[in-house]
């Protein structure tokens, strides 16, 4: 059972965390201090003031003082009781922050910090320490780098409950711990524990912190003139270090890291021996943190530590060391002074110093494998969903590395160790990426542990995992741990009742169930059996004491007193053998195990295991009702009952939901679920656990009503009209041979009692013999069919079936209950005679008898003490009134026999009548029109009873006043009491004793009283009834059909002749016992379906099914829901509008790295004009002082004027290589001259051929582009008209001039030949391409020219072919994609041998053509399936186009087809054989192969489906008839008959089946020609389809 409250334990540190107890306060005062400085240095500038390290200066130094030591810590300070401490209120911003904090000294004991944590500030230990790192003074980080570090250092901290350990202030890697931990709260409530450890010395307003157990008030404005910081706001608790110190950091630095190996000591959890783990966390910092790292690595043990590379600075550098070191522990040559350098202008560092450093980091790289660099650069690429994933499962995965070097060698305990952490972490996601994976080995005792841990832990989602990787409850579940889960319900009643004992055995829970289940329910860890187990494993001592304080809760069962007959009768046990300590339906006993610890997430995964669906759900619900009633009766005002109410519905929601779905699947089956015999629980069966736990809807349901109507009737096959049919029967006998009857089979779902289950196997082994008689053989078509006539009821079984129907039994009582109450009433309205009559002797006969079956009721009733019987007979409320009939009766008698006079005998007669007359409301009940009213009655009569209370206040206060007003003088007598009740009574009714109106003050009170009793009580009722009949009402028709089981089963146990003739029933069911030597099962009450093991296996079997089914169509639902489309959606749209958004980014960077380009070309081209000029004007004035060489330059002039013609001609002009020109000459050409020229040459500097000419006049240059193979002395080039330029621009010297002629230089172009081997595609043409289903298929008569590249000579092989990968470098018409990938198929030569039997010629031609059509004929079909399927299929199967190719250097012929990534999977082979499907994609993949033998009429099977994902390739399209035949339409993988038979017997139709309709294949009547779609043929759109199908194979 359940605690009392849950809401005390949450309030409890909610109150401490506001405030402290004395008791607190004081230890934190006692234990932690705060150092001042008492000693004042005086510095040598000014002597008036104290050195930088002293705190408070106490008086100024007039004098100068001479001091040879320096200022220490120790020497100079003193400490006292700290005097800050409590919650620190952070003012200023939108929304006020609340952090805990306390200020200590600097070697305070890590051991009172924890305990200060874990007790006063109520946190709870960590599964994972995270102490991050870096700089102190504010840095930034790229917006991606920042997300994504934040991101994965919050998850990981929520995911796993971890501690994170910073600076505390409001700067540097602190301020971005904090801008993290702000985006988590305004989308989360919970708060992550962030423990900021800060020096005194540098806090900024930390004189508004001082004070002991305050709420104080702290701006986090900072003084921009100040050095010292704030403390950052985000932060739950500070550790504010002092050391007597004022702006100085490293007081925190020792304290921090004690604090962490502190932490690490202890475990992570009770159950688990592993200590915290610590990682450290680096983002940017100096040379001190690469300091820092390397102490971490050298601890013992050593601390992993996760790098952020892109964050800057020390973590860039050791990122970047971490990546070149080599495996050896080196570098690669001349990188070393590389990294030195860097550190040299990173860190102003001088050589020496840098050396220094770059000889710690090769230290740290000692360490490798425990140092993880998260490449932060991948932040800012396309792939950005996953990679803040990847930070959080470093800090997972590396302590996994630490353990594995921290294991020795050929030892399991590095995995298990990493299980344990998972486990501790509640992260099964890292546990089955990690833990559970390929060469991972974990002994069967460690999987179990951790089976046990994670039911401890309440780890749902590990149990589910570890039960997939072979865990088995069967043999995990023992006594033994059984019993030690039991031990962890330290928080129930239960063990506050055990409290004074000892611990809890199995027993006392074995007896807190059967308190809880109520009734007379017998749990297993209470039998016999059970006990001689329990008492061998653990000795009689704990049996001894497990009655001591725990009787008070289970009272029916009391210590038995073990005499020695009883112990030598006890049952024989074999202990030795290790199954009698194991449990036959584990999961049920965990499920009730998890029900007790309230922990609903793990029943409900219980339940959804193991056998017995249906009734662990009841069980369930009972349970947690009843723990709900026990906690709604306790003082203690909690929502724990409407919570364990809530469960409760849940499980009845469950078990109600399973029989509807059991019910829609088979109706038999169902009603046999329902009654079959649980020799686990209790030997009941589902419909009385859902009784006992009053879940109406279950009792209410239509498969429970058909059931009850049919245990009615028993077995008389009447529907209508019943009531006259049986009471003629019943009067005139023979009127019994003509009434229907149901046969054997019509009965196989009713219950029976024990005796008629008995009867019934002795008939069937008598009928066994004369079986024969009734077997006829039919020769039908050919067959031979086996029919087995309907044999008829012998008389006695029709007799006996009629007189034990219910329905008879009911109309037989109620006809002699009649004619009882006839005589009965004779009896009393006639004078009564001295010595009774006849009809009086009858009315105490039928009495007398009616009483002898009331204690046979009593003691033939379910198993139990005596007691408890009694008790449970009592709580009906009928047969409270009979007993109290029954008993006045007889005190009637007695007085009428014994005494002298009849009247007061009479008397009790005539009001022990109205008691048989009530009973009549009982027998109205069974009808579906009156039962609900008499269900009203009991209801507002039940209900009544506190208005009726105030209606006697009322009446009291009226009628003792009045009747002491008016009579003041009377005389004690019963007629007082009779006046003051009875007169005011009968004033409610229009009696107002006005004759009695004398005093002046009385007719007042009446007025009043009648106002008040008549006005408003009555009418009160009356509206109390309006509102119980409109309540009740809406709810008559299920409480009728729940009450009417109590009914069915009170008439079904009843003997079969009623009182008084009952006895003849008695003494027949007394000698027949006897006769017959049966010996009844005292387990075994009421009607149940007494079922072989065969068919109880089967019965669990279609009831896992069900289960199964269930949760299919939940998840559909869900799935299908608008919610979750609309989450999806939202998920989507949240995707795509960051890719856009980084898509705008990067848009946005290149516009403006453009910009920057284009303004710095510019720049350049101006500078470029401006030097031409400028060199122009130099030549100009060279040439003026030239004069004296005047005949050389006419000379020169008389060379250009020979060159000008020639520079005209375009000829001469195709390259430089022309004869009879000198490039010299050429260099000479005066300007004017080039002005003028229409042509010019262009030369590259990479070959002789790859000169291009440009035409200057003409802007639209026509371009001819060179092939790869053309070989000719230049190739004509076009320009684009942007880079064209006119004679007059080039006239003035400007910018475009100028980039012309850089350009001119800089075009360079190689023709190069494409790889590869030429070969010849040929493609299957479709005449219509959009609709290829109705299209028809031809082969292309000319083919198209490519070339391909074999990548490698590893081959992939199948059975009939093998394929090689390759790559088209350039293709005709892209027929074939250049750049792509392809896998070309070829046959086996053995394959080729086997065929050229058939085909003489052209054997691998032909066997490649057929099978491109083969795949060809697959993909029509899919592209038919995918314009009929359902919007709730949402895959679209598609298969792969294959080309025929001709390889000219090999002269074979090939297939080729694309090459396809990813998971390939297999669906199913082309003999028929599938895989069990796991999902959704699975379940359409083979539904399409039964979709394509339905389509086709049975004509193609598409089998062999595989590929990735929805791409398909490769099928085998079945086709009956075809195997070996010349005249095949498809590929030789076609199995022909053997196939489609194997498919047929072999598949399983799932979800996706259903939703195509199509029929069941394994059905005797079915054949493909009878088949007929949904839709009509003549209106069937796909008709056509299939015809053109047809026409095309």
């Amino acid at each position: 059972m359940l605690t009392r409250t849950k809401r005390t334990e949450h309030i409890t540190p909610v109150l401490k965390s506001l405030h402290w107890l004395p008791s607190q306060k004081s230890w934190i005062e006692s234990t932690f201090t705060k150092r001042e400085c008492v000693q004042i240095l005086p510095v040598s500038k000014d002597p008036h003031r104290c050195l930088p390290g002293c705190q408070i200066c106490q008086q100024l130094v007039s004098l100068a003082m001479k001091y040879s030591d320096e200022w220490t810590v120790d020497k100079h300070t003193q400490e006292s009781p700290t005097d800050a401490y409590g919650i620190v209120n952070f003012q200023g911003g939108s929304h006020s922050y609340r952090a805990k904090y306390v200020r200590l000294s600097h070697d305070s004991r890590p051991e009172s910090i924890l305990r200060l944590m874990l007790k006063e500030w109520q946190m709870e230990l960590p599964k994972i320490l995270i102490s991050v790192h870096g700089g102190i003074q504010n840095f930034d980080l790229h917006p991606r780098i920042k997300q994504v570090v934040g991101k994965g250092l919050i998850k990981a901290a929520v995911t796993t409950g971890a501690w994170i350990l910073t600076g505390g202030v409001n700067t540097g890697v602190a301020k971005h711990v904090g801008d993290a931990l702000k985006e988590h709260c305004s989308r989360s409530p919970k708060k992550i524990c962030t423990i900021g450890i800060a020096p005194w010395g540098v806090i900024e307003n930390r004189n508004d912190l001082i004070g002991r157990d305050v709420v104080a008030p702290y701006q986090t404005l900072l003084n921009p003139l100040s050095k010292l910081n704030v403390l950052n706001n985000l932060h739950s608790h500070f550790l504010l270090v002092d050391d007597g110190t004022v702006g100085k950091y490293g007081a925190e630095v020792d304290l921090r890291r004690d604090l962490e190996k502190h932490i690490n000591l202890q475990r992570i959890h009770a159950r688990i021996g592993q200590g915290v783990p610590v990682v450290a966390l680096i983002l940017e910092g100096g040379p001190n943190v690469i300091l820092t790292v390397l102490e971490y690595l050298q601890e013992s043990p050593p601390v992993p530590v996760v790098v952020c590379e892109g964050t800057g600075r020390a973590a860039d550098i050791l990122a970047y060391v971490h990546k070149q070191t080599e495996e050896g522990g080196g570098l690669p040559d001349g990188l070393e002074m590389d990294i030195i350098t860097t550190i040299k202008k990173m860190f102003n560092f001088s050589h020496s110093d840098a050396s220094h450093l770059f000889q710690t980091l090769m230290d740290c790289m000692k360490s490798k494998e425990l140092v993880k660099r998260h490449n932060s650069y991948d932040c800012t690429s396309s792939v950005f969903v996953p990679v803040f994933v990847c930070l959080f499962i470093y800090l997972y995965v590396f302590v996994f590395a630490y353990l594995h070097l921290h294991t020795s060698p050929g030892t399991n305990a590095s995995a298990f160790d990493q299980l344990v952490l998972t486990l501790a972490w509640d992260r099964v996601d890292i546990a089955k990426n990690h833990v559970f994976v390929y060469g991972q080995q974990l002994l069967v005792g460690s999987l179990e542990q951790a089976m046990l841990d994670a039911l401890v832990m309440d780890r749902v989602d590990f149990v589910k995992l570890l039960i997939e990787n072979g865990v088995s409850m069967h043999r995990f579940l023992t006594i033994t741990r059984l019993e030690e889960l039991t031990h962890t319900l330290t928080h129930t009643r239960v063990s506050q009742t055990r409290a004074l004992v000892g611990s809890i055995t199995l027993i006392d829970i074995g007896l807190v169930i059967e308190y809880l289940m109520g009734g007379t329910y017998r749990c297993n860890y209470t039998r016999k059996r059970f006990r001689i187990i329990y008492n061998n494993l653990h000795g009689n001592s704990r049996e001894k004491t497990r009655h001591n304080h725990f009787i008070k809760t289970a009272q029916p069962y009391k210590p038995k007193v073990h005499q020695s007959k009883k112990k030598a009768r006890e049952e024989i046990v074999d202990i030795d053998d290790p199954e009698t300590r194991r449990f036959p339906y584990p999961f049920n006993e965990l499920l009730v195990w998890a029900v007790l610890m309230n922990r609903q997430k793990m029943s409900l995964f219980f339940w959804q295991h193991g056998e017995e669906s249906m009734a662990k759900a009841l069980v369930a619900c009972k349970l947690c009702r009843s723990m709900g009633y026990e906690a709604k009766k306790s003082d203690v005002v909690d929502d724990t009952s409407e919570e364990l109410k809530d469960y409760s519905n849940e499980f009845g929601t469950l078990a109600v939901d399973l029989l509807e779905q059991s019910f829609r699947q088979d109706e038999t089956m169902a009603m046999k679920l329902l009654t079959y015999e649980l020799k686990n629980w209790s030997n009941s069966t589902c419909l009385k656990l859902a009784v006992s736990s009053r879940l109406r809807p279950f009792v209410a349901h239509t498969c429970t009503q058909l059931l009850l109507s049919d245990m009615w009737m028993g077995r008389l096959n009447m529907r209508k009209n019943s009531w006259y049919k049986v009471i003629l029967s019943i009067l005139v006998p023979p009127a019994i041979l003509l009434l229907e009857y149901k046969s054997k089979a019509e009965m196989s779902h009713i219950p029976q009692s024990q005796d008629a289950h008995q009867m019934t196997m002795e008939d069937s082994e008598h009928n066994l013999q004369n079986t024969t008689e009734d077997i006829q053989m039919v020769r039908v078509n050919d067959e031979v069919e086996i029919q087995v006539r309907s044999r008829r009821l012998p008389l006695t079984t029709k007799f006996y079936a009629f007189y034990h129907a219910p329905i008879v039994k009911f109309w037989f009582n109620t006809l002699a209950y009649l004619g009882f109450l006839m005589l009965y009433s004779f009896v009393v309205l006639v004078q009564m005679p001295e010595f009774p009559s006849t009809q009086e002797w009858v009315v105490i006969l039928y009495i007398f008898t009616y009483a002898i079956e009331k204690i046979r009721e009593i003691f033939m009733s379910e198993a139990g003490k005596i007691s408890q019987k009694v008790k449970i007979w009592f709580s009906d409320y009928f047969n409270l009134s009979d007993f109290v009939a029954i008993v006045t009766f007889f005190v009637g008698f007695g007085l009428r026999i014994g005494g002298e006079d009849i009247v007061p005998g009479r008397t009790v007669y005539c009001l022990n009548i109205i008691f048989w007359y009530v009973r009549l409301l009982d027998t109205l009940a069974v009808n579906q029109q009156a039962g609900p009213y008499v269900m009203m009655i009991s209801k507002m009569v039940a209900n009544m009873f506190y208005i009726v209370v105030i209606m006697v206040v009322v009446l009291l206060s009226y009628g003792v006043p009045r009747k002491a007003i008016l009579y003041p003088n009377e005389e004690p007598s019963w007629k007082l009491l009779k006046d003051v009740v009875f007169q005011p009574y009968w004033m409610m009714y229009g009696e107002v004793y006005a004759y009695e109106i004398d005093v002046w003050i009385t007719p007042f009170l009446q007025a009043v009283y009648l106002f008040v009793q008549y006005i408003l009580m009555v009418n009160l009722l009356i509206a109390f009834f309006n509102n119980v009949y409109i309540q009740v009402q809406s709810i008559s028709k299920l409480v009728w059909k729940y009450q009417r089981y109590h009914f069915v089963m009170a008439y079904h146990e009843k003997p079969v002749l009623p009182p008084p003739l009952i006895l003849l029933s008695h003494l027949v069911s007394f000698f027949s016992c006897i006769c017959r030597k049966r010996k009844k099962d005292s387990h075994s009450y009421g009607p149940k379906l007494f079922l072989t093991e065969e068919d109880q296996k089967k019965l669990h079997d279609f009831e896992e099914q069900c289960v199964e089914k269930y949760f299919h169509e939940k998840d559909d639902k869900f799935h299908s829901g608008s919610e979750e489309r609309i989450r999806l959606t939202s998920d989507r749209v949240e995707t795509m509008c960051v890719q856009l958004k980084e898509v705008g980014n990067k848009v946005n960077f290149i516009k403006r790295s453009l910009h920057t380009l284009d303004s710095q070309i510019g720049h350049l081209q101006d500078l470029s004009a401006l030097t031409v000029d400028t060199l122009k004007t130099l030549t100009a004035q060279r040439a003026s002082e030239a004069s004296k060489v005047h005949n050389q330059i006419t000379r020169e002039l008389s060379l250009s004027k020979n060159v000008a013609p020639t520079s005209q001609d375009p000829t001469p002009c195709a390259g430089p290589h022309s004869k009879g020109v000198k490039r010299s000459a050429l260099i000479k050409i005066s300007y004017e001259t080039f002005r003028n020229c229409n042509y010019f040459l262009m030369s590259g500097t990479h070959g002789p051929h790859q000169t291009f000419l440009y035409h200057g006049k003409d802007p639209a240059i026509n371009y001819h582009r060179c092939l790869p193979w053309t070989s000719g002395p230049f190739c004509v080039v076009k320009l684009t008209s942007a880079l064209f330029i006119s004679q007059n621009d080039l006239a003035t010297p400007n910018v475009p001039r100028n980039n012309l002629m850089r350009l001119s230089q800089s075009i360079p172009f190689t023709p190069v030949p494409p790889r590869g081997e030429p070969v010849t595609v040929y493609r299957l043409e479709e005449s219509s391409p959009n609709t290829i289903n109705n299209s028809m298929s031809s082969w292309a008569q000319k083919g198209l020219c490519a070339k391909i590249e074999f990548l490698s000579k590893e081959e992939m092989g199948g059975g009939l072919r093998r394929a090689l990968k390759v790559l088209c470098t350039w293709s005709e018409y892209d027929i074939l994609k250049p750049g792509h990938l392809y896998i070309v198929k070829s046959f086996l030569p053995e394959v080729v041998q086997t065929w050229q039997s058939i085909y003489k010629e052209d054997t691998v031609l032909l066997l490649c053509l057929r099978e491109i059509q083969q795949q060809r004929a697959a993909q029509k079909l899919t592209f038919a399936f995918n314009q009929i399927r359902p919007k709730t299929i949402p895959y679209s199967p598609r298969f792969l186009e294959v080309f025929l190719l001709y390889c000219h250097s090999a002269g074979q012929w090939f297939a080729i087809e694309e090459c396809i990534t990813g998971e390939f999977r297999k669906f199913n082979n082309n003999n028929g054989d599938e895989i069990i499907p796991t999902n959704l994609l699975e379940e359409t993949m083979l539904a399409f192969s039964h979709w394509t033998y339905e389509y086709t009429r049975g004509e193609l099977l598409v089998l062999d489906l595989q590929g990735v994902g929805e791409i398909l390739t490769d099928p085998s399209v079945i086709k009956s008839g075809e195997k070996g035949s010349y005249d095949m339409i498809f590929g030789p993988a076609n199995l022909g008959d053997d196939a489609i038979r194997n498919f047929r017997a072999k598949h399983h139709c799932n979800s996706c089946c259903r939703k195509l309709k199509l029929p069941d294949l394994k059905r005797n009547e079915y054949t493909p020609d009878k088949l007929m779609l949904p839709q009509d043929e003549s209106h069937d759109p796909g008709s056509g389809t299939r015809h053109s199908m047809r026409l095309m194979l």
